[in-house]
């Protein structure tokens, strides 16, 4: 008998071997567009904008938290709320702390002529908008062209020029006393004053308008009024929504302004109107109270800063993009 036959051994497996990962791809720069420089290229700019805007303001902010020097105007590096509290309250020479509202009442009527100002610049400037954005592309760029005209003349210019039409010989005067109404008393008073801060600021509410309807594609009002919409209600309900974004930046671009102007309160006002912005100039300048002065201005500051943040907060919930330029 043969001996049966051994079973074949097992056939080990060899072990199989672990793929190493697959390395990780480092992530693909975009490629640079023709013309496009790295960002080693703005520092200059970035550094000459820190040092002529940045540094100003903090400037500004350090000087309006010092003391005021016995004699002479600058500031002496020591702590102090006086200019903040200077606003408000006023002490004695015995030491007694009492409110005062001179200050604030400045302030008050800087708010009312730029309140004023504002309102007049945005009922004038909405018609003229929206007739420019409905006119023929030509006909639209040489309007824009018109109304940026003042932006190429000195504001001291033009402000010389309206006290030359305002004074007693002027063009206004005149043709009161051809019509037997005498001589009217325009220049120096509020209301030359009032109609200086106007007329500077009328293009800073028309541009952002305008910008914001110029895209606008008025077929769609066409086919409100098809639909039996009236004129109100396309106003309300489709023009004005459109022209929101542009409104909020055009109150913005000539309220502030207008709330720390200097020249035409001092020249067409001739004097007799004291805002905030002739205010600080006194205060460098004539009472040589530098902190209060630096004061005054950090509040303006403060102030814009709040209405930006309302803004943003305004975009940010409404969806609408709202942006502050011309």
């Amino acid at each position: 008998m043969t001996a049966p036959a051994s079973a074949p051994a097992p056939a080990t497996e060899e072990p199989r071997a672990i793929p190493d990962p697959a390395p990780r791809r480092a992530p693909r720069r975009e490629p640079k567009r023709p013309g496009q420089f790295g960002w080693l290229a703005s520092t200059p700019a970035i550094l000459i904008g820190l040092l002529f805007t940045v540094g100003p303001l903090a400037i500004i902010v350090m000087f309006s938290f010092m003391s005021r020097p016995p004699q002479g105007g600058g500031v002496v590096y020591e702590f102090s709320l006086e200019p903040y509290t200077s606003f408000l309250f006023q002490s004695d020479f015995l030491g007694n702390t009492s409110f005062d509202p001179r200050y604030l009442e400045v302030f008050g009527d800087s708010v009312w002529q730029a309140a004023v100002t504002t309102l007049v610049c945005l009922l004038l400037s909405f018609p003229l908008a929206l007739w420019m954005a409905t006119r023929t592309e030509k006909l639209q760029n040489f309007l824009v062209l018109i109304v940026t005209i003042p932006f190429w003349t000195n504001l001291l210019v033009r402000t010389y020029a309206w006290m030359l039409i305002l004074n007693d010989n002027g063009i206004i005067n005149s043709a009161a006393k051809s019509m037997g109404f005498g001589s009217l008393e325009l220049l120096y008073t509020p209301f030359a004053s009032q109609l200086g801060l106007i007329y500077t600021f009328l293009p800073f509410m028309v541009l952002p308008i305008y910008s914001s309807l110029a895209g606008f594609d008025f077929r769609l009002a066409e086919a409100a009024y098809d639909l039996g919409a009236q004129k109100m209600t396309v106003l309300r309900r489709i023009i004005l929504p459109i022209a929101t974004p542009g409104i909020i930046s055009g109150i913005l671009l000539v309220f502030m302004p207008a709330f720390g102007s200097y020249v035409q309160p001092v020249l067409l006002g001739g004097g007799k109107v004291l805002l905030i912005g002739n205010l600080i100039a006194s205060q460098f300048g004539d009472a040589r109270n530098w902190p209060f002065g630096a004061a005054l201005s950090v509040i303006i500051l403060v102030m814009l800063m709040i209405a930006l943040i309302a803004i943003a907060f305004y975009s940010r919930k409404s969806g609408r993009k709202v942006e502050i330029s011309l």
